[in-house]
């Protein structure tokens, strides 16, 4: 009977390494032209049978691969998806995203969050319409707003067949598990390690192929909670399964602290008018609009709401939202909302604070947080 080349390559070799003994590539791969490759053949393998029909993977066109990777960064498939198609039909070249105003990028991307992507997006775009052309290299491509060396690989892979790895959250979950790699993925020395790993098993022949095939597998297969390892074809070699640490891996080093913020929106209507606020720089949300906002460092009781609103007296204000929950990264937003009727001579001092005054029908015209837009829904 022949011999699988990717179960009898040194298994005890990638147990060293869950014993942190060596994290090197030469110690998890030997120098194994032969393993690389079989590990590369099985992922094929494994995708021609699972991939996702995607419509950004049936193109090399670089624009809509960069816009799929920025929508991608932070944001599930299955939810940035259909902000794809919209916003490619909106902007369906890099002249037209570079020509468009920053508010008409913001209300495409809005309910998508982490905002600055659309910014960075705007602003890459005008660097490459001046350019005349999408960059074609991964440096070239690398030094455009936003690009960090992720996207930079895939675009170059996906859009330009060029031999160069990617390394998102799902490939450091593969690669932790499979080669048994304790190193934290959020240190120095742990991304030096994965980056240098992924670009000595890559396929050259078929890099997109393989970057996806890879990505894929931990997407759908080596997932974060309840992996199916029982009917991986890679078990047989994995590290953490035979060491019973799967759940264990990868590692983080580091805890970020979560932050509770108090917000207070306050709905105002006046003389047939509404009132918005266009958040600033340094904080979340940079460019969008919402109603006033108050924020407390506790849960504010309602005088403390009116008194720290000073509006005019007759000011009729309605609770319609107690409590309602957001979370960020690192951030959890706890929000109320008061619906605020305001006598006429209340006008002039909304002005003089320099609230936007706006009908209310065309508010949507406003791209406003997820957040804003629930509370909105509720009016």
């Amino acid at each position: 009977m022949k011999k699988d080349p990717i179960k009898n390559e040194s298994l005890e070799r990638q147990t060293a390494t869950y014993e942190k003994s060596d994290t090197s590539c030469e110690a998890l791969l030997g120098n194994s032209f032969l393993f690389s490759s079989e590990f590369a053949r099985v992922l094929l393998k494994w995708y021609e049978e699972h991939k996702r029909p995607l419509p950004w993977r049936n193109t090399n066109d670089p624009y809509r691969i960069w816009i799929s990777e920025i929508i991608l960064q932070q944001t599930r498939v299955a939810q940035g998806y259909d902000y794809y198609l919209r916003f490619l039909e909106r902007f369906p070249d890099v002249f037209v995203l570079a020509a468009a105003s920053e508010d008409e990028v913001m209300q495409q991307w809005q309910g998508l969050g982490y905002y600055s992507r659309a910014r960075n997006l705007h602003a890459a775009a005008k660097t490459i319409a001046a350019l005349g052309h999408f960059p074609t290299t991964y440096e070239e491509i690398r030094t455009l707003k936003g690009v960090g060396d992720y996207t930079a690989a895939a675009i170059s892979a996906f859009a330009f067949g060029l031999p160069t790895a990617v390394v998102d959250g799902n490939v450091y979950r593969v690669l932790a598990r499979h080669f048994g790699i304790f190193t934290p993925i959020d240190t120095t020395a742990g991304k030096k390690v994965f980056r240098e790993l992924a670009q000595q098993l890559l396929d050259e022949l078929h890099p997109g192929d393989y970057n996806q095939a890879l990505m894929d597998f931990g997407a759908l297969q080596c997932t974060p909670q309840s992996p199916q390892c029982t009917d991986c074809p890679l078990s047989d070699t994995c590290v953490a399964y035979s060491a019973a640490c799967v759940e264990q891996l990868p590692v983080k080093s580091k805890k970020t602290e979560v932050k509770t913020r108090y917000f207070v929106y306050l709905y105002l209507r006046c003389e047939g008018k509404i009132f918005l606020h266009r958040r600033g720089a340094g904080d979340i949300w940079q460019g969008l609009y919402e109603p006033p906002l108050l924020e407390f460092e506790h849960k504010a009781e309602f005088d403390e709401v009116v008194r720290t609103a000073d509006l005019p007296s007759g000011s009729s204000y309605h609770l319609v939202a107690e409590g309602m929950k957001h979370v960020l990264t690192h951030r959890v937003l706890l929000a109320d909302c008061y619906e605020v009727d305001l006598p006429a001579e209340a006008l002039p001092l909304l002005v003089e604070r320099g609230y936007i005054v706006v009908d209310e029908e065309v508010r949507s015209e406003f791209a406003a947080p997820r957040l804003v837009t629930r509370l909105y829904s509720m009016l």
